[in-house]
């Protein structure tokens, strides 16, 4: 009756389970502390074997070294370059298609004029009626200025008339004042925005809102200054860029009706197509291309500019020197690992009676390898550390003296040294596994 009554929980077999599990669980943190004690002993060994050899150690180091160096600048130029693009392109604006008006000698104009009469603002009408995928449309006529200036200042500004549309087309940002609005165009109001170098120069120490410039003979009042976004690099795959900081913008039916123009002169200077999200870009200016081509009776008296395809041109041309570069540091890295290995094997050879005294101490084939693992490792590691300071500071140089721009990124670091850390591993395998191998006895009498 006693032993059916007994609860399992109180059996002596299950207290025996309990005894015998929890001894077993102690002696795998037992173990795991002494295998970390023992990698700590291994590490401080190979640094203090390497630093009795600092030359032959830090020649070592340096394919390591230029390896991850040249990988972290590679990298680091890359995303700058990629973000300076993107920065570029948004000011052209990323979903637009731009048409400019050709520039001709006044013959081949002459000849041209016959078939078709330039840009014009039905062109940019016909096809935000007929094109589904063109959401806006901006026109834009250039002056011929041979006169800006202020009570305060003079400028080589050039001037252009652009509808009120025209700014929602662009990234300008507003700085001060207002932009054009369609009461200026419906009046022909004599009321100017400026770029913000034009207003640094006609107004050097003041807000220029509310004062008055000249254009030609014409006097304007300023309404508004923009404060243009900031590129390093003003050109980018043949297109002038941040050109509006040198602009000044006044109504399109202003510019038409005040201005004379050169009697062969097109209408519109420039039109500006704003796509639908999601259009893709090849296929509109496809498409755009044919309308104009049929309105102007095939002559090319138009030069189309796709930001999207500069864009995708200069990611192919950004990714193909990724992968030059990558090669070339990768080579680097392989030269390292390839030092690694012959300064493991010289060690190994002459280090040949220490590992047979090792070994015959005690030492388990196991305990050879790892150690000189270890050392491999330690060198690899080493190189990788200073590789990144390296790599900073060549970034930072490049930047300074080349005036190219560079993003840090943690990835590169992160890819240098581990690719770093691998290689010596691997390449310390070998020189690990055959001091590993060598018999006792024959060390032992090794000269």
């Amino acid at each position: 009756m006693t032993d059916s009554t007994m609860s399992p929980a109180t059996s002596p077999h299950s207290s025996n389970q309990k005894e015998t599990k929890a001894p077993s669980a102690h002696a795998r943190v037992r173990a795991l502390r002494s295998n970390l004690k023992s990698l700590l002993v291994t590490f401080r060994e190979a640094l203090v074997e390497l630093s009795q050899h600092k030359l032959r150690t830090l020649l070592t180091l340096l394919g390591m070294i230029f390896g991850v160096g040249a990988v972290i600048a590679m990298l680091n130029i890359g995303k700058g370059a990629e973000q300076e693009a993107l920065r570029m392109i948004e000011t052209m604006g990323l979903n637009n298609l731009i048409v400019k008006s050709t520039d001709l000698d006044n013959k081949d104009l002459y000849e041209q004029r016959k078939q078709s009469s330039g840009l014009s603002l039905r062109d940019g009408e016909v096809a935000l009626t007929t094109l589904p995928f063109v959401q806006a449309v901006a026109a834009q006529k250039t002056i011929d200025t041979y006169a800006v200036l202020s009570a305060s200042g003079k400028s080589n500004a050039s001037a252009s008339g652009v509808n009120p549309g025209y700014f929602q087309l662009t990234p300008y940002q507003l700085g001060s004042g207002r932009l054009l609005t369609q009461d200026d165009e419906r009046l022909l109001a004599q009321v100017a925005v400026l770029g913000e170098d034009v207003s640094r120069q006609l107004f050097p120490s003041e807000n220029a809102v509310g004062h008055r410039i000249k254009i030609n003979h014409l006097w304007f009042e300023v309404v508004g200054v923009l404060d243009s976004p900031f590129v390093k690099n003003t050109n980018f795959e043949g297109v002038r860029l941040g050109a509006e900081r040198e602009q000044i913008f006044i109504p399109f039916a202003t510019a038409m009706q005040r201005f004379s123009h050169k009697k062969l002169s097109p209408e519109v200077t420039e039109l500006k197509f704003q796509l639908y999200p999601e259009t893709d870009a090849q296929q509109a200016a496809r498409a755009i291309s044919h309308l104009l081509d049929r309105r102007h009776n095939s002559v090319q008296d138009y030069a189309l500019v796709v930001p999207a395809a500069l864009m995708a041109q200069k990611m192919e041309t950004q990714t193909i020197f990724n992968i030059v570069m990558s090669c070339v540091a990768g080579i680097s890295l392989l030269v390292g690992g390839i030092g690694i290995m012959n300064i493991m094997l010289a060690t190994v050879l002459e280090r040949t009676r220490e590992i047979g005294l090792c070994r015959a101490i005690g030492a388990t084939q196991r305990d050879i390898r790892n150690q000189y693992l270890v050392e491999s490792f330690t060198i690899a590691t080493l190189g990788g550390l200073l590789g990144i300071i390296f790599g900073v500071v060549l970034s930072e140089v490049i930047a300074l003296y080349a005036g190219w721009a560079i993003s840090w990124s943690l990835h590169a670091v992160l890819l240098s040294f581990t690719v770093c850390a691998v290689i010596g591993l691997l390449f310390g395998v070998y020189p690990a596994i055959k001091a590993s191998r060598l018999n006792p006895i024959d060390a032992l009498q090794s000269d």
